[in-house]
């Protein structure tokens, strides 16, 4: 019986590793212009990243940079200027996709690229499960059947924007193909009409010359 519950949680556990949402990304900012990163996010969803700058050169002090993170409308959701590390949290209030830039401030004694980490968490990867576990008194298989539980949520949550957002580009489709065959037949009807008129002006020109 022991075994079977620890297949079951070992089953779990690679699960939720599977389907959650984290990344760790590395970014090498150059000593001029800006580098973004972003993600396509379904509205109401938790959006959690730390940034910390890495730098190798020991001889100089650690570069600063700033950053800056937009929702799809292009709302402020972060602004950070002369850090060396941050973290940025938020609600998506709209789906979308969310851009977040990050540039090297005057602070460069190096005068070279400069390493960045960011660590960005969306949807249930974002959630304090040890904060949930206390809270609820919950451990061990009851925590990853919870944990489970969640991904499932986001999973079916993430089928039904993919679904809406399949509706809207259908809608979209058959506007546009409708207008397409709108001009079209409105294309062939000023075809018609200039041929019509060409012949009509040319006989009454050939009828006047007596030509025939």
């Amino acid at each position: 019986m022991g075994v079977g519950a620890n297949v079951r949680a070992a089953l779990l556990l690679f699960l939720l590793c599977v389907v959650q949402r984290s990344a760790a990304i590395w970014l090498s900012l150059p000593a001029t212009g800006t580098k973004c990163v972003s993600e396509e996010i379904q509205s109401n969803v938790v959006v959690l990243s730390d940034y910390v700058v890495i730098s190798d050169d020991h001889t100089h002090s650690t570069p600063t940079i700033s950053a800056k993170v937009t929702s799809p409308y292009g709302n402020n959701l972060h602004h950070q200027e002369n850090a060396t590390h941050g973290q940025f949290a938020f609600t998506t209030s709209e789906s979308g996709n969310y851009l977040a830039c990050f540039w090297i401030d005057g602070n460069n004694q190096g005068g070279g690229d400069v390493s960045l980490n960011i660590d960005w968490k969306t949807g249930i990867a974002a959630k304090d499960w040890d904060s949930v576990a206390r809270k609820e008194k919950i451990e061990g298989v009851e925590l990853e059947l919870r944990k489970l539980e969640g991904v499932v949520e986001a999973i079916h949550e993430n089928l039904l924007y993919l679904k809406s957002r399949e509706a809207e580009m259908r809608i979209v489709s058959e506007k546009t193909n409708g207008r397409v065959a709108w001009f079209s037949i409105m294309s062939l009807g000023v075809c018609i009409v200039v041929s019509a008129s060409q012949i009509w002006y040319l006989k009454r020109y050939f009828q006047k010359k007596k030509l025939i």
